[in-house]
């Protein structure tokens, strides 16, 4: 064999080789797509409110080293009973986003008026629904500024 077709023969090997990695690419994303459920909706959140450097909770989440991304998200939720609207919906509030090491979280502030039951039914029925709305977030910061503590919840749902 010449240097020349040597050549040749790479250049099919390599294109072969391209051509082989996007047919399984291709595959893939459309085998996901192809068994993603129906009715799933992803919420995409806006750019959400401003953050206020002075807020407690945001001091406490970048103290142990998170980074703020955006305030106050209104997600509103319209609710129908028997096909009629039932009055003017609902609303869920996501209190700020953050960020640690490439990994994003909802983070929701305690209320005093509304304690934290830390049981897993407790957590389950006041956290459940930001890690279902929101599945491309890895977990949910609870802070309490006045107890100085940040805690990350984590839901590992099986299929």
């Amino acid at each position: 064999m010449r240097c020349g077709e040597l050549d040749k023969y790479g250049d099919w090997f390599v294109m072969g080789l391209a051509g082989l990695l996007l047919a399984i690419w291709l595959y893939r994303a459309f085998y996901r797509w192809l068994h993603e459920p129906v009715n799933l909706n992803r919420v995409k959140l806006g750019k959400g409110g401003s953050i206020n450097d002075q807020d407690e909770n945001v001091q406490l989440l970048e103290k142990k080293g998170y980074t703020v991304t955006s305030g106050k998200h209104v997600i509103p939720i319209p609710i129908e009973l028997d096909d009629a609207p039932l009055g003017n919906g609902s609303r869920l509030y996501i209190d700020y986003m953050a960020e640690k090491k490439g990994f994003t979280y909802v983070v929701k502030a305690a209320r005093e008026r509304k304690p934290m039951e830390w049981t897993a039914s407790g957590v389950r029925d006041r956290l459940l629904v930001y890690a279902l709305l929101l599945p491309h977030c890895n977990g949910v910061l609870y802070v309490d500024a006045k107890e100085g503590i940040v805690k990350k919840i984590e839901f590992h749902l099986s299929d």
